[in-house]
């Protein structure tokens, strides 16, 4: 009789930031009935994992669950798997964090389930070969990548029915290849098909393993899934499935296999993820390309026979895509090093700063596919959020409290070209020269809340489905025959989606100087469809720094060109912060320099974009010299004439914001609105507040006009 074993893994996972009740919802649905429905079935086995931010939130909020999982440990009828514990990229975060994060799993997973693991489940599959030794080190055995993975290194998909061994400066590890079919199949389609599969990989000698290891929210959360899976009872016809051809389908431990059976051989495997990150990976030109044709290989029958030789993009390149993940990891990187600088300090207990670094290298926030992930305003807050406490906790040590400020000039974001970080007890400012001169980055510290944490509006390529005709209403998703992937579903979240599909030509950050053409209208600035006379935004400025006791100077200049039609004047932009050590303030003062012979009017704008993270809420509000206007949410749209001031108050984390002018100004106001996919489908998302203030400026010729801000940040400590 022909025989197959089945190795059966499930990875469960909720980003750092995420809502309570989404958490809870994904129990109830996904994690305890899939168990529940499993201690029905005495003999399955299958192989577990949950990232450490469930596992603690199990043990705060559901203990019981975890005597269930330790219950069927001890029966040997789970294997639970080690991992990073707020599921890192391992790859992309400093070796010293890597080993940090899996011995933290690991140590929980041995205090509180009694078993210690020998697998590791690597985050979203994201391999690179540098891993081996440090996965060693940590104490793994073994872990499973995608079959794409094996394909992408030459190996044929028929010959990827066992574990392999990798090496790397002679440490090994023991790596298991997931079947996508078997991804595809479970639990989307009947049972049947599945059992069919496998029958058909059966071989005599029964030494086969068919992999199987994919989201546990698949079996619940999925939009979908619940009914098809368990009221349904796709889940227990599976199982019971399972039962009834036991004598030539064996359900098994990746463990108990490799405790069985020999490895098929060495390999060495590229840097890789599953097939689809490898597709969103890459920068939106190519993968406009790469979408094409893969589109026409599979409608010519033709993909199964050249896709290993479609290795897509690089995880990394997220960073490139996407300057504002750059910013977060950067972020991550400096304030590891900044750890490690008071490690020596042995009177100091660094177990909560460096809980909070771990926390602040969850992978979610960093990158975007068919989840939200970047593009959710809360996730990449909650990055900031414990990056900026461990820095808090860190600069504490490192400056003994009290009142201090410093600047440095540095390569932040590794582009090549020097940033400009001024810190000081209550804020962290990081300057651009490079990219306008603007601030990127503004750390309230007290709040630990990045208050210019906006996404710019980019073109994706899946964008071309939300302007198909045909996408007008809601669809989806379960039927008697299955339930739909979201890898293969395609629904909205509100109908004419099409109608805010603006793209940004500059990043959206803040202090950004603009020179209007004569007929820009409010309109067609906040579509970034309007003309631009400068060549200002987003162009290089040189940038210097002046000290002093308890403050400094930031001083930023180009000489540049405004006009058009080959009428440009020479023109110089300075700008000057001054930065307190005694307060959450700053004072940016502008000189505007005619440097022809000839008087010009212009219409000068100065951009800021903020983030306050909802948009709609009643308790975060524009107040326009000193009033509400008629519609004040920070997502709304307006224009107000010949003022003053302008805040922006957020009661719910106790913030306000300040921005007084010492002239009169015009204030455009709106929000910046992403369109994105999720795993329920395409959607909108307030990403920030964009407020342009603007005024006619008349330079006489080698004359100079002045313009300041105050700039004030008030709220408590957190």
């Amino acid at each position: 009789m022909k025989k197959i074993n089945f190795l059966f893994a499930i990875h469960c996972h909720q980003p750092v930031g995420n809502f309570e009740n989404v958490i809870e919802e994904a129990y109830q649905k996904s994690y305890l009935p899939f168990i529940e429905v499993l201690e029905k079935f005495p003999s399955i086995k299958v192989t577990v994992h949950y990232t450490g931010i469930l596992l603690s939130w199990f043990k705060e909020k559901h203990p019981e669950f975890l005597e269930k999982i330790k219950a069927l440990s001890d029966k040997g009828q789970i294997e639970i798997m080690t991992g990073g514990y707020y599921e890192p990229i391992l790859s992309v975060i400093p070796e010293k964090d890597r080993l940090s994060q899996i011995r933290k799993q690991t140590e929980f997973t041995e205090k509180y389930l009694g078993h210690k693991p020998k697998g590791l489940w690597l985050a979203e599959r994201i391999w690179e070969p540098g891993l081996v030794k440090d996965l060693y080190s940590a104490g793994v055995e073994y872990t499973a990548l995608d079959d794409y993975h094996f394909i992408s290194a030459g190996f044929e998909e028929s010959a990827l029915d066992g574990y392999f061994v990798t090496e790397d400066q002679g440490y090994t590890l023991k790596v298991f290849p997931i079947s996508k079919r078997l991804r595809y199949l479970i639990p989307f389609k009947l049972p049947h098909e599945t059992i069919d599969h496998l029958k058909w990989l059966a071989t005599e000698s029964g030494d086969r393993a068919a992999v199987l290891a994919d989201d546990g929210e698949k079996f619940g959360s999925w939009p979908g899934t619940f009914k098809w899976v368990y009221e349904e009872k796709w889940l227990e016809n599976f199982f019971r499935t399972l039962e009834q051809e036991s004598d030539w389908l064996k359900t098994m431990t990746f463990s108990e296999y490799i405790g069985n059976y020999a490895a098929k051989g060495r390999i060495y495997i590229p840097a890789a993820s599953y097939f689809e990150m490898m597709e969103w990976s890459l920068l939106v030109s190519a993968g406009k390309k790469f979408d094409q044709i893969t589109t026409e290989l599979k409608h010519s029958g033709r993909f199964d026979q050249y896709q290993q030789f479609f290795k897509g993009g690089f995880w990394r390149n997220f960073f490139v895509k996407y300057p504002e993940s750059n910013n977060m990891h950067k972020k991550m990187l400096l304030v590891s090093r900044k750890l490690c600088s008071i490690e020596n300090n042995f009177a100091l207990n660094t177990e909560k700063i460096t809980d909070e670094l771990l926390q602040g290298q969850c992978n979610c926030a960093y990158w975007h596919g068919v989840f939200g992930g970047l593009y959710l305003n809360y996730l990449r807050h909650a990055v900031y959020e414990h990056l900026i406490r461990a820095e808090n906790m860190a600069d504490e040590v490192i400056h003994q409290g009290g009142r201090w400020i410093e600047a440095e000039i540095e390569d932040f974001d590794k582009d090549g070209e020097d940033e400009i970080i001024v810190s000081t007890q209550l804020l962290n400012l990081y300057f651009d020269p490079d990219k306008g001169g603007s601030l990127v980055e503004l750390d309230f510290r007290p709040k630990c809340f990045n208050l210019i944490n906006t996404l710019t509006r980019r073109e994706e390529v899946y964008h071309k489905e939300i302007l198909k005709p045909e996408l007008h209403q809601l669809t989806l998703t379960g039927t008697t025959n299955g339930a739909a992937s979201i890898h293969d579903m395609i629904r909205v979240k509100e109908v004419n989606l099409q109608d805010h599909l603006n793209y940004d030509w500059y990043r959206r950050s803040c202090f950004i100087e603009h020179f209007l053409a004569e007929g820009t209208t409010f309109e067609s600035f906040s579509k970034c469809k309007y003309k631009e006379l400068g060549d200002f935004v987003g162009q290089p400025y040189r940038g210097e720094v002046s000290y002093g006791k308890s403050e400094v100077a930031v001083i930023l200049t180009r000489d540049g060109h405004v006009g058009g039609n080959g009428d440009r004047l020479p023109v110089r932009v300075s700008k000057t912060f001054r930065i307190s050590s005694d307060n959450a303030e700053m004072e940016i003062k502008w000189e505007i320099r005619n440097l022809s012979d000839r008087q010009t009017d212009i219409w000068f704008g100065v951009e800021c974009n903020l983030s306050l993270l909802a948009g709609s809420a009643a308790d975060r509000y524009y107040m326009v010299d000193g009033k509400k206007p008629e519609d004040p949410n920070l997502s709304s749209s307006g224009e107000s004439s010949n003022i003053y001031e302008v805040d922006l108050i957020d009661k719910w984390s106790g913030i306000s914001i300040i921005i007084d002018a010492s002239r009169r100004f015009d204030l455009w106001r709106f929000p910046i609105e992403t369109v994105s996919q999720s795993e329920g489908g395409f959607e909108r998302t307030f990403q920030g507040s964009c407020m342009l203030l603007n005024f006619r400026l008349s330079l006489a010729a080698r004359g100079t006009q002045e313009f300041s801000v105050k700039f004030k940040i008030k709220g408590g400590a957190n």
